[in-house]
């Protein structure tokens, strides 16, 4: 079928020329509708950009969101350990500090007594800190924050090291004898002496301490009563043990507070001085022992017995 043609004459009236247009009007009705959905489709074109765009925008969001609360439970996480760290850390400190006339006692027991005392091998423990892998680079936040935890996980293992030589510290404080086991004065010191009854070169085992009869004596140091009864020379004696090797004894009493399996605190009344046994005159006998053999008492002695009620 033969297209449709259409002629256009425009004519100068003045001149007389004519100008003929012939027109197809297939192509030209397409052009004329390409030209009226050459708008429309833009316009589609720009809210399909947009539409993408926005798309785009909310999933960015939603990954942001959800990075967003995964460090906010890292960091609460890690806010956390450094709270319950410094609680220990704290707490640490304050049971750190002694009193100054015990901490100088402890300074002068026997070197293998310290060492049982704070496990010989602690010095030589290996520490998660030391084991860690050195992050050269961190490359994105959650790396930092695994790395800040190892941290803390090496910081929570030095403070449990530290913690326990605290406590075995102030365990050792509690067995040293520092207390006077009484009031009085001191009539006969350790070491090489006269005997008082033939005159004769003797070696005192301990330290006497005279005063009236009756006079309170004082467990020196915590620990487990082992021993309450006559013996020999000693008389009526009172043995405690307070471990770490120590041992301290308390001679010629009049009386015993306790029984053998008491346990007793620094500053706990446990007899009554006397003059049983092999003696001159009311006194205390008291002697310190460390793994068996005997320590001069009066290395140690920096504290006041209580006084009487």
């Amino acid at each position: 079928m033969t297209p449709r043609r259409y002629t256009f004459i425009i004519a100068d009236r003045r001149s007389g020329k004519m100008l003929r247009s012939t027109i197809n009007i297939r192509p030209a009705l397409v052009t004329l509708v390409i030209l009226a959905a050459l708008p429309i489709l833009i316009g589609q074109a720009i809210a399909l950009k947009a539409s993408l765009d926005t798309a785009s925008v909310v999933a960015k969001s939603q990954t942001f969101e959800r990075e967003n609360a995964k460090f906010r439970s890292l960091s609460q996480a890690l806010s956390g350990k450094i709270g319950q760290l410094q609680t220990v850390i704290v707490d640490v400190g304050a049971r750190s500090q002694l009193d100054p006339a015990v901490s100088s006692s402890m300074e002068r027991l026997p070197s293998l007594i310290k060492a049982q005392a704070m496990g010989m091998g602690t010095a030589h423990q290996t520490t998660a800190l030391g084991k860690q892998r050195k992050w050269t680079s961190l490359s994105t936040p959650e790396e930092t924050f695994i790395w800040l935890h190892m941290l803390l996980d090496g910081l929570e293992s030095q403070i449990d090291i530290v913690s326990t030589a605290v406590a075995q510290r102030n365990e050792l404080a509690q067995a040293t004898p520092t207390l006077w086991p009484t009031r009085g004065w001191l009539s006969s010191t350790m070491g090489r002496r006269k005997d008082p009854f033939t005159g004769s070169p003797d070696f005192h085992s301990g330290i006497d301490i005279a005063a009236m009869r009756g006079r309170s004596i004082y467990a020196t140091a915590s620990g487990e009563v082992i021993a309450v009864g006559v013996q020999g020379n000693y008389g009526k004696r009172i043995v405690i043990n307070h471990g770490f090797g120590l041992e301290t004894r308390y001679g010629h009493l009049l009386s015993y507070t306790v029984k053998k399996g008491d346990w007793v605190e620094r500053g706990d009344q446990i007899g009554q001085m006397g003059n049983t046994g092999r003696t001159t005159g009311y006194h205390l006998h008291y002697e310190v022992l460390a793994n068996g053999q005997i320590l001069n008492p009066l290395r140690l002695l920096t504290q006041q017995a209580p006084l009487e009620k």
